[in-house]
């Protein structure tokens, strides 16, 4: 997947910036706010994205409408991304709560960053 130099320019909403067939061929480094897309926007598998909490962990949600549990995600054809349910990433030490909506990230109250 080859990223554009402006997808690495700062302040820009989250928004999906390329797509793979498959989620080993998902670039180590993804620009800020920006997601990858396994499999087509016709037919999405997968959307990968560094935590907006910025501690290092790549958060992967199923978008195969076929396997539970599933998000449903909008603006992957360059727009504002959104992602339906709330993503909930916890691992003992912290907890990751929010919602991307329209290319934002908005914090759940029971978040422990």
């Amino acid at each position: 997947m080859k990223i554009s130099w402006w997808q690495w320019l700062p302040f820009q909403p989250w928004r999906v910036v390329g797509a793979v067939e498959a989620a080993d061929e998902i670039p180590d480094r993804l620009p800020r706010n920006a997601a990858a897309l396994v499999g087509s926007e016709a037919f999405p598998k997968w959307i990968a994205f560094d935590c907006p909490c910025r501690t290092g962990h790549r958060i992967m949600l199923n978008t195969d409408p076929g396997r539970r549990p599933a998000w449903k995600c909008a603006g992957m054809s360059g727009g504002r991304l959104s992602i339906a349910p709330s993503v909930d990433y916890a691992d003992g030490r912290r907890r990751c709560h929010y919602f991307v909506r329209d290319g934002k990230i908005q914090w759940a109250k029971d978040t422990i960053r």
